[in-house]
């Protein structure tokens, strides 16, 4: 690895160019359900990566429809040999329009706070000045994929095929979401997003008690059954946020909704709640239960790979006087599709702060700063261990 304080000397000289860079992306709007405001936010992205790193080997943009486009980019490094890594980042985030303009990016002491810092802006700034730093100090890296995606807050409907593709060529992955209070993510939970839907018969309330079958009791019943069904000593919570039905409180409602939100740690657990769900049935037989939705990520489980490359990453941040731990999270992303199909994922890798999703989102500027001497020197690591020929290939078997 190039001297420690060669990598931090030059990352502090740049720290208020990369301050001003995470204020000024901050200061563009990309809320997920905005299709104007994420084209234009884009836009914006790409022509500040063009300053920063130049123009990339390769470029496409993949058309996004109702939601965000997906941009890919390829910055190799030198040789057409080598290896490949690819970075996700997402920079849709879950601000509405006019945010900014009562909450814009300032800073207090080392917190700088904003729409969007900690979730998920600050950690693609992180990443380019590692790659700034890689060219700055002649420091080996792999060929990076840069994965863009503008729908990864509402999920990642029509991004997970292009993910998909994108992580296909081989090689780690590393996604620069936040930390979690500093540490990095090697696992995540799968996410579920479910729909029942009761539907009964109408009935005047009072007149016609027994003509009636209520779409409400049979959807409160369902939601007893699915609360009693988490388990979180097994890593699975169930939870129905979101109620609607009827019509007026004379009438015995005639449909009624449960909107319900799954995380579970294992492929089992997954199983389960499947078959909870496909067993669900209505107490009174008049009455009819349907089911809809589905998983909308996969499980991302601890693997081999990823607990290499983990001790790789605890071994970098030693060198940097830092100290490293991981965590396993409820929460999912983009990770969790490249993990589901074997490759190994370092999640977590961005900001160090708090308050994702919360009005008071803040990163730390010191952080900002080690957590881009990370990146370096973790690029630095996989570059110079894939360039050690294996046993096999020294003793050419």
């Amino acid at each position: 690895m190039a001297p420690t304080s060669q990598l931090r000397s030059w990352m502090e000289s740049h720290r208020d160019e990369m301050v001003q860079d995470l204020r000024d992306y901050a200061s563009v709007e990309t809320p997920s359900d905005d299709k104007e405001l994420l084209d234009s936010g884009l836009a914006w992205l790409e022509g500040w990566l063009h300053e920063r790193l130049g123009a990339p080997a390769s470029r496409r943009v993949i058309d996004g429809g109702q939601y965000g486009d997906m941009a890919i980019a390829d910055y190799t490094a030198g040789s057409h040999d080598g290896e490949w890594l690819t970075a996700l980042c997402h920079y849709d985030t879950v601000w509405s329009k006019g945010t900014v303009d009562d909450w814009p990016p300032s800073i207090e002491g080392d917190r700088l706070t904003g729409p969007g810092v900690f979730d998920m802006k600050a950690g693609l700034v992180q990443l380019v000045w590692a790659l700034k730093a890689a060219a700055a100090l002649d420091l080996p890296r792999p060929h990076v994929r840069l994965v863009l995606n503008g729908d990864e807050e509402i999920g990642s409907p029509v991004s997970r095929p292009v993910i998909e593709e994108a992580v296909s060529r081989g090689g780690a992955v590393f996604v620069f979401e936040a930390s979690a209070d500093g540490a990095i993510k090697t696992a995540r939970k799968g996410v579920g997003i479910f729909r029942v839907e009761a539907r009964g018969i109408e009935a005047h309330a009072g007149l016609d008690p027994e003509v009636g079958a209520s779409a409400i009791d049979e959807i409160a019943r369902v939601v007893a059954q699915l609360h009693d069904a988490a388990d979180l000593t097994a890593g699975t919570s169930i939870n129905v946020g979101l109620l609607a039905g009827g019509t007026r409180t004379n009438v015995t409602a005639g449909v009624a909704i449960a909107d319900v939100d799954v995380r579970v740690s294992s492929a089992a657990e997954a199983a389960r709640v499947d078959a909870l769900l496909a067993d669900l049935a209505p107490k009174d037989p008049r009455a009819s239960l349907t089911v809809s939705g589905g998983w909308n990520r996969p499980v991302m489980t601890r693997s081999a790979g990823t607990a290499d490359l983990f001790a790789r990453a605890v071994e970098v941040a030693g060198s940097l006087g830092l100290t490293l731990t991981e965590t396993s999270v409820g929460g999912a992303s983009d990770g969790n599709f490249a993990a589901a199909l074997g490759h190994p994922v370092l999640d977590g890798l961005g900001a160090v702060g708090a308050g994702a999703h919360a009005r008071n989102e803040w990163v730390s500027l010191d952080g900002l700063v080690e957590r881009a001497c990370l990146a370096a020197g973790l690029l630095e690591s996989v570059a110079r261990d894939a360039a050690v020929p294996s046993e096999d290939d020294r003793v050419g078997v």
